[in-house]
């Protein structure tokens, strides 16, 4: 890692959508990033929706901490609904966003920032099915492929990755995607 690499988790559980992890995942290492898997159990194989693709979780949720990181990722599909209840992500996801960190969340992603509180008076998107939930939690859905407010870079569906990408990649301070 050099002086100008980022420390990057992903917050990880099964069931995640395959390439929403896969692609963000390759491209930020390609660039000369860490990225740290953190997931409800440290060793834990996780596999993605469509079976294509697993990952072993580097640490447990009650070993992370948001201070260890430049940014997060938190990939969509069902991997967030599994997520939720996990108090030590939610405290590590509030904590990166107090800091000014990135937070890159894609399709079912968001829901993390719902549970965590962060969306009062921001700008994102997400899975369009959550539309209803991002504007009674006090955001802003906008319909578009990428979305970036202040720390917060949002997507919606595997088919904007490239622009979820790029954006991520440009928050972490090299050269796009």
């Amino acid at each position: 890692m050099t002086d100008q690499a980022k420390k990057v988790a992903f917050l990880l559980a099964n069931d995640f959508e395959d390439s929403e992890m896969r692609n963000p995942y390759e491209a930020i290492t390609k660039n000369g990033h860490a990225a740290v898997i953190i997931s409800l159990e440290k060793g834990a194989e996780l596999t993605g929706e469509h079976g294509t693709i697993s990952y072993t979780s580097h640490l447990s949720a009650d070993e992370a901490n948001a201070a260890d990181y430049d940014a997060v990722v938190i990939p969509g599909g069902k991997s967030p609904s599994h997520l939720l209840e996990n108090e030590h992500l939610i405290a590590f996801v509030r904590q990166m966003d107090t800091d000014g960190k990135t937070i890159a969340a894609i399709c079912h992603g968001p829901q993390l920032l719902v549970k965590a509180g962060l969306l009062d008076g921001r700008n994102l998107t997400a899975y369009p099915g959550l539309h209803q939930q991002i504007n009674d939690s006090g955001g802003r859905f906008i319909d578009n492929a990428v979305v970036v407010d202040e720390n917060l870079v949002t997507s919606r569906t595997p088919e904007d990755e490239p622009h979820f990408i790029e954006e991520t990649i440009k928050k972490l301070g090299v050269a796009a995607y």
